[in-house]
């Protein structure tokens, strides 16, 4: 069986796999010869490579690096399983928005444009005693809910249904949201992008939020809707790693808008990324030479 992966480090990093012989690929060049049975593209792969998975030859799996899929299944051949990197972003996208909470809350983003002028700041928010809401508890939220409660914030965790969980205690449904916003310190957006969760912090969900809250995004950009972000900036704060367009040009208002942190979608590119898929896709080689189901599958 061949696989193509995107790059050498990659490739080294997942070692050999009995049965499998491996080919470097990304959707530049020739594709390889032969029959490839999973690829695995690049990590920021574009739509347009995407669409050259059509010149493999006996494709049957597309493993992401990514856990966001968006956009990427209708751009596959018919019959083709395509799998996510659920798991592998967890670690780094929490430490990422506990990052983007702690900077923004602590005025950090100001002290640094203060170019080392010493100034005597207003009192600001604590993230402990903080009322946290993280909207999207899949397993990059239960990773982010780990690091806020030894932290000694009240976490109320949101996701498609309501539930019961070990670690925060209750789940709340997305339909609940508007009776939650208005009691949150903190949002934490965190869900997939779908038809159902585009635009889900419009303006008037923000309209709820109480003057001074934080909105993150580390999900999708356009799960917030920019002009939204835009038409509150300044009572809200927001600290976002995902935008609406991204990359956002030079001379866009966000970049200008008062309170909001922005960072270029860097949340998952850390060095936790590649011991962890890397042990995901030699997984997935193993399981496709045994004949097992694979993990992380998210369309066929």
């Amino acid at each position: 069986m061949k696989a193509a992966i995107a790059t050498q480090e990659l490739a080294d990093a997942v070692g050999p796999v009995d049965g499998v012989e491996v080919a470097i690929w990304n959707g530049d060049g020739p594709p390889p010869a032969g029959e490839v049975a999973l690829w695995v593209p690049h990590y920021a792969t574009r739509a347009d490579v995407i669409d050259r998975g059509h010149l493999l030859d006996g494709l049957r799996v597309v493993q992401l690096q990514s856990a966001g899929y968006d956009g990427v299944a209708e751009r596959l051949p018919d019959g083709i399983t395509l799998c996510n990197a659920t798991g592998v972003h967890d670690d780094a996208t929490a430490e990422h928005a506990v990052g983007l909470v702690l900077a923004s809350l602590r005025g950090i983003p100001e002290a640094v444009r203060s170019h080392g002028h010493w100034t005597s700041d207003k009192m600001r928010r604590s993230l402990a005693d903080s009322r946290v809401l993280v909207l999207g508890y899949g397993s990059i939220g239960r990773a982010l809910a780990e690091r806020l409660l030894p932290m000694k914030t009240s976490v109320t965790a949101v996701a498609t249904r309501e539930r019961d969980d070990d670690l925060v205690g209750r789940v709340r449904a997305i339909a609940d949201l508007p009776d939650l916003l208005p009691d949150q310190d903190v949002v934490v957006a965190l869900v997939p992008l779908s038809d159902a969760t585009r635009g889900i912090l419009d303006d008037a969900a923000l309209s709820l939020l109480p003057d001074g809250a934080l909105v993150v995004n580390v999900a999708r950009g356009p799960v917030l809707d920019t002009d939204a972000v835009l038409a509150h900036a300044g009572r809200l704060r927001f600290a976002l790693d995902v935008t609406d367009p991204e990359p956002l040009p030079d001379g866009h208002p966000l970049w200008d808008a008062p309170d909001v942190l922005i960072t270029p979608h860097i949340a998952g590119g850390t060095t936790a990324m590649l011991p962890r898929i890397s042990a995901l896709v030699r997984d997935q080689l193993r399981r496709m030479v045994a004949g097992e189901p694979l993990v992380n599958v998210v369309g066929e």
